[in-house]
């Protein structure tokens, strides 16, 4: 069934790429503008060739990789906190639910203001929009709990740690690895739209360099290692996801399918 799937997966793949060569070598685009993806395949080539775009991809790995790792760490310990503490989740709900739907973008102002185009910048936004991804989900998986074996646990004489290591942890881990798998996503969104924006160092300017230049094949270049960077981070998500959750019933179904 993989096998079968890889193999449509890559004849789809190839009739895109065929598609969109033809369409501006037909002359239904302008191929100044819309390169055929043999011609930025060629500008690829040049990219990986040159230093200055492995310092470029390091510069936005380092902003992702931090970001996320602050985001994960702050919303894990947050909801854990804010479940366990009485009382404490009515007193937040509002304030969360009013952060929250602010647009990470909306925040691109504040952090030029505050650090201009240092990589301190890249990681406020990607740390605010990676956060809400980690924290709602480590919400929910707490309601998720069993009220039996909660009080079941309580009935026992386990203390508050001890209920969140053997009941709470188990029912939430499941969706604290889907708020990572999302929250590493929109980290690299976020990081390589503050570099875009911003001008901070990385994938992002490149790419702007490359558009306010006129080197298109160039740009179309430095998308497509950004496409390719997502689909990789993606992939590693999903592996240590099932690595993690080995024991769980959704991922023993899958390995079975």
């Amino acid at each position: 069934m993989r096998g079968e799937n890889a193999a449509l997966g890559a004849a789809g793949l190839a009739a895109f790429l065929a598609l969109v060569e033809a369409v501006p070598r037909a002359g239904l685009v302008e191929e100044d503008y819309f390169p055929p993806p043999s011609r930025i395949a060629g500008a690829l080539a040049g990219e990986v060739s040159d230093t200055a775009f492995w310092t470029a991809l390091g510069d936005t790995l380092t902003g992702w990789a931090l970001g996320l790792a602050i985001a994960v760490a702050a919303g894990i310990a947050a909801g854990v906190l804010i479940s366990v503490v009485p009382y404490l989740r009515q007193v937040t709900a509002s304030t969360i639910e009013f952060l929250r739907p602010i647009p990470s973008v909306a925040l691109i102002p504040l952090a030029v203001l505050l650090y201009g185009t240092q990589l301190r910048s890249v990681l406020l936004l990607v740390v605010y929009a990676s956060f809400w991804q980690v924290l709602i989900q480590v919400l929910h998986g707490v309601r998720d709990v069993d009220p039996v074996a909660e009080e079941t646990a309580r009935s026992y004489g386990l203390g508050p740690w001890a209920r969140v290591r053997h009941v709470l942890w188990p029912t939430a881990l499941p969706y604290v690895m889907t708020g990572v798998r999302l929250a590493a996503a929109v980290a690299l969104i976020l990081a390589v739209t503050a570099e875009l924006v911003i001008g901070a160092p990385g994938l992002g300017a490149r790419i702007a360099v490359a558009q306010t230049s006129q080197a298109v094949p160039e740009m179309y270049a430095l998308i497509v290692v950004t496409g390719l960077l997502g689909l990789l981070i993606n992939m590693g998500a999903r592996a240590v996801e099932r690595r993690a959750l080995a024991w769980h019933q959704s991922v023993r179904g899958e390995v079975a399918v």
